[in-house]
C-alpha cells in the first residue's frame, strides 16, 4: 500500500472516457525492461490502466496494428530514452507518432523520460522531459511525482514541489547507501536501510527491489527472500518483486526452492507476462532442474525459453547469451551451430570491449569470446568484469558455473582451460 503522506501529493488517474481503454501507454526498448517494469508496477499500484506490450499482446497478434490501436485508446504516453535507444530508428518514429497525437489531441499527454546520462536526441530538444538518470533501477523520488502529474496534465502545487524536492534528496541518499553497502559487502546494512522504512522504500517497490538485488548479488538469498515477502505484501500487484523471488529461490537451489520458483514464474508466464526478465528467470529454473535430473528435455526447455525471449526481444543480450550457451550444452552439431549464431548476434549488440562498472555486460562479452574459443580474450574480460564487482559472490558464481560448463563442452587444452578458470579462483 502506497503511504498516505505520499498519496496526498499524487494525482489519481483520469477517468476513462468513451473509446479509451488505457490511462498510460509505455513506449520503450526491451533492453530497458527492468526499469520499465518498475514504472509499470508503480502505475498499477496507483490505479492506472497501463499498456505494456509484452503483458497485453498475445502470440499471433499483428504487432503494428495492436500497438496503433492501443495508442489510439490511451490518454497519455511515456517514452523511455536511454543509451541503448540512441541509435534506434524506432525511437524517432515513436517520438514523432506520440508528438503528432499530442498536438492533434489536447487531452493526450506525452512525457519523454531519460533514464541515464545520455542526452535526448536533437528531435526531442523542444519537449520538456523528466530526468531519471539518478534512478537507474526504477522511478522514485520527486521525479516520480512529477511524472505522475505529467501524464494527467497537472502542474504541481507549491506544497507538492517542496515534497518532491525532499523525496529527491531522500531517495538519492538511500540509493547511495545501498550501492555502498553492496560495494563494501555489508548485507546487514542493506537490511537495516530497508527496515528503517524511509518513505522512498514505501512509495514504490523499486528501491526495495534494488536492495533485494544487492542481497542476491552478495549471495544472501535467505535475507533477500525475507525482504521480498514484505515488498510483495506492500505492493501485491507488482511484477518485479515476484520475478526476484523466483530468482532468489533459484539461486538458493534446493529442490523445494526450484519447485516454488517455477510455480511463481510459470504463473506469471501463463498470465501473459512474456517479458525477457520473466522468461529468462523461468528458463534458468529449467537449467537448475536439469542440473539435478540430467534429463536432456529439461535442458532443451531451458534453451527454448531463452531463445523465445530473445526472438521476442532481439536487443536483450541476457537471454541471447543464455540461448547461445544452452545450445552449446545440448551439443549436437545443429545446436552448436545455433549457439554460435546466437553468440554472434549478442556480440553485435554489446561489442567486444568492457563496459566500465557494468559486471554483467562485461561478463557477457567474455562469454561470447569463450564460445568463440578465444580463451585468452575471455579470461582477460572475465577478470575485468570481476574487478567491477568483487563482493558480488552470487553474480561471480553464476558466471563461473556457466564458464565451467562451456569449457566441458568446448574441450580446450589444459593451458587454455586453466587460463579461464584461474580467473575465478
Amino acid at each position: 500500500m502506497v503511504p498516505q503522506e505520499w498519496l496526498k501529493f499524487a494525482p489519481p488517474p483520469r477517468p476513462l472516457g468513451p473509446g479509451e481503454v488505457w490511462n498510460v501507454f509505455l513506449s520503450y526498448r526491451s533492453i530497458n525492461r527492468t526499469w520499465v517494469l518498475n514504472l509499470y508496477d508503480v502505475l498499477i499500484e496507483l490505479g492506472h490502466k497501463v499498456f505494456l506490450d509484452q503483458y497485453v499482446l498475445k502470440p499471433g497478434d499483428v504487432l503494428v496494428t495492436k500497438l496503433n490501436d492501443a495508442l489510439e485508446k490511451s490518454q497519455a504516453a511515456v517514452l523511455i530514452w536511454s543509451r541503448e535507444a540512441k541509435d534506434s530508428e524506432w525511437v524517432q518514429e515513436e517520438y514523432a507518432t506520440l508528438e503528432t497525437k499530442a498536438k492533434s489531441n489536447k487531452s493526450f499527454f506525452f512525457v519523454p523520460v531519460k533514464i541515464d546520462s545520455m542526452q535526448l536526441p536533437a528531435f526531442a530538444n523542444n519537449k520538456i522531459y523528466i530526468d531519471f538518470s539518478s534512478y537507474p533501477d526504477g522511478p522514485n523520488g520527486g521525479d516520480l511525482l512529477r511524472l505522475l502529474h505529467g501524464i494527467v496534465g497537472q502542474s504541481l502545487s507549491p506544497e507538492a514541489v517542496r515534497f518532491a524536492n525532499e523525496q529527491d534528496e531522500a531517495a538519492a541518499n538511500n540509493i547511495a547507501q545501498i550501492r555502498a553497502a553492496i560495494k563494501n559487502n555489508q548485507p546487514k546494512k542493506i537490511i537495516a536501510l530497508f527496515s528503517n522504512g524511509d518513505l522512498p522504500f514505501r512509495s514504490s517497490p523499486s528501491l526495495g527491489c534494488m536492495a533485494v538485488e544487492g542481497l542476491i548479488k552478495l549471495k544472501n538469498n535467505d535475507d533477500a527472500l525475507l525482504l521480498l515477502d514484505k515488498i510483495i505484501e506492500r505492493f501485491p500487484k507488482a511484477i518485479r518483486p515476484k520475478q526476484l523471488k523466483g530468482l532468489a529461490l533459484a539461486r538458493r537451489g534446493n529442490d523445494d526452492d526450484i519447485d516454488k520458483a517455477q510455480e511463481i514464474l510459470g504463473v506469471l508466464q501463463q498470465k501473459n507476462n512474456l517479458d525477457p526478465e520473466t522468461m529468462g528467470i523461468y528458463a534458468r529454473t529449467w537449467m537448475d532442474r536439469y542440473t539435478k535430473s540430467n534429463d536432456i528435455n529439461d535442458l532443451i526447455q531451458s534453451r527454448d525459453l531463452y531463445a523465445e525471449a530473445f526472438d521476442k526481444s532481439p536487443d536483450d543480450y541476457y537471454t541471447g547469451i543464455n540461448a547461445a550457451a544452452k545450445s552449446i550444452f545440448i551439443g549436437t552439431d545443429y545446436d552448436i551451430e545455433r549457439g554460435m549464431m546466437y553468440a554472434s548476434k549478442v556480440q553485435a549488440l554489446i561489442g567486444t570491449e568492457a563496459t566500465p562498472g557494468d559486471y554483467w555486460k562485461t561478463a557477457t562479452v567474455a562469454e561470447v569470446f569463450l564460445i568463440q574459443k578465444k580463451y585468452a580474450e575471455a579470461a582477460k574480460m572475465y577478470a575485468t568484469a570481476i574487478g567491477y564487482a568483487r563482493t558480488e559472490k552470487g553474480s561471480i558464481d553464476s558466471s563461473r558455473l556457466q564458464a565451467t560448463r562451456l569449457l566441458e563442452k568446448l574441450k580446450p587444452g589444459d593451458v587454455d582451460k586453466d587460463l579461464v578458470l584461474k580467473v575465478f579462483r
